[in-house]
């Protein structure tokens, strides 16, 4: 075991936990003061409710249980964490692989985290009108039958691992660094299935839905800035070159894709404005995500910039289509992470078209990612149908229209009443 590994990893696994608080704020700036209370909630479900389902079996059926036609583990051998805890004279600790980098308890602890960021990335499509009890039974079974699923499929030898039978079918390793499929497509994917399932929030898309706190959109952005640190860097699974140069690459990505937003901002409104700053930065951090350890300096650079344009554009298709997407997870995480996954055909070093490989990367990158998509959207499909045949995802349309935070949290997070009320005896 090397200390300074297991240091970082646990570094990395408390920056990705970050990572859902940034979310909440990044989410709740952008809804009417109404609904942030509801907003920071649901991201608090997602962390409360993945943690319990974590340790009892998502562990199991996405790295410890014994694996299942490439699709899931069994959720029996890792139950309740036994294949990775162990107590001496009353003390827990780790039960370790021989070579392990660090201590296999750690891994539980930095795996957890992505779980509880993917599925909250899926409440800004739903903002303003579920019911926090749905949302509750939703992340239970979503983490239990399509992230860790996922997760497992990707990242622990399954049909969509590098050594999996679609790539060895292809000729080429698919590659998925920190999550382009199992992280962003996954969740926008499931985001598109459940909002075209709950319907519109009403006014949409006559009524203006303006950001009630652009301060936390950018305080948001910011701290999710500095989670995906540990997201992409902590992705090299230890304190080594690879963990710097994903931390660079990340760094360099986001960086053009703010300035792709900014630019195309500028020339379709006149205004560089802080809300597309905030979403370019997450677009480029999402692209550059599945990539971060293949692509060179330059090509890092021209996948963020191109995630920011692309980006940018697609957040206006909702208007077109009519799906009412509430806070754009499909068109920032959605295209973000297809662009990136489908980019590294192109980019990556040594297998991408324009870096001295051929189109069998591209193949493989386009596969997985359709795969992912077809995954994601049946299971969301059956899962968020089944919650609005039986409990229902709505709040009432009164409740809508009064407000969700008194709906459903019995609280308002600003008392204008009582603030006024002071500023009128204040003048008396």
């Amino acid at each position: 075991m090397d200390t300074g590994n297991a240091a970082w990893m646990l570094t990395s696994a408390s920056l990705v936990f970050l990572m859902t608080p940034g979310v909440a704020f990044f989410y709740g700036g952008m809804v009417r003061a109404k609904a942030i209370l509801n907003m920071l909630m649901l991201s608090t479900a997602a962390l409360a409710v993945t943690g319990v389902i974590w340790t009892l079996w998502g562990w199991s059926i996405a790295y410890a249980g014994t694996d299942v036609a490439g699709i899931f583990g069994d959720p029996a051998s890792g139950f309740l964490l036994k294949d990775t805890m162990v107590a001496t004279d009353g003390v827990f600790g780790s039960v370790d692989v021989k070579d392990a980098a660090y201590p296999h308890s750690i891994d539980v602890s930095f795996q957890v985290t992505f779980a509880m960021i993917t599925v909250a990335l899926i409440t800004g499509a739903l903002a303003e009108r579920v019911k926090f009890s749905t949302w509750m039974i939703f992340v239970a079974l979503w983490i239990t039958f399509d992230y860790a699923p996922m997760a497992h499929m990707v990242w622990n030898h399954g049909l969509l691992s590098p050594d999996g039978p679609i790539s060895t079918a292809l000729g080429a390793a698919a590659h998925d660094f920190a999550g382009g499929t199992v992280v962003h497509i996954n969740a926008a994917v499931a985001a598109l299935v459940t909002v075209l399932i709950i319907g519109r929030r009403k006014g949409f898309p006559k009524e203006p839905f303006r950001p009630h706190n652009v301060p936390f959109v950018m305080l948001g952005a910011f701290l999710l800035w500095f989670g995906w640190f540990g997201f992409n860097a902590g992705s090299a699974f230890g304190a080594n070159g690879t963990a710097g140069y994903a931390w660079m690459s990340t760094t360099a990505a986001t960086s053009a894709a703010t300035l792709g937003w900014l630019f195309t901002e500028k020339i379709r409104s006149g205004h560089y404005t802080a809300m597309g700053a905030a979403s370019g930065m997450v677009a480029g951090l999402v692209a550059i995500t599945p990539a971060a350890d293949v692509v060179s300096p330059l090509w890092a650079m021209v996948l963020g910039f191109i995630a920011g344009i692309l980006c940018c554009f697609a957040v206006g298709v909702k208007f077109k289509l009519g799906y009412d997407d509430s806070l754009d997870v499909v068109g920032v995480h959605g295209v973000g992470g297809l662009t990136g996954t489908v980019l590294i055909g192109f980019f990556g070093e040594g297998t991408g078209l324009f870096a001295g490989g051929d189109y069998k990367q591209l193949l493989v990158q386009v596969v997985i990612a359709l795969v992912a998509i077809l995954y994601s959207g049946v299971i969301t499909a059956i899962i968020s149908f089944a919650l609005e045949k039986t409990v229902g995802w709505r709040v009432t349309e009164a409740q809508e229209v009064g407000g969700i935070d008194l709906a459903d949290q019995g609280e308002r997070a600003y008392d204008f009443a009582g603030t006024a009320s002071s500023i009128l005896k204040g003048v008396k």
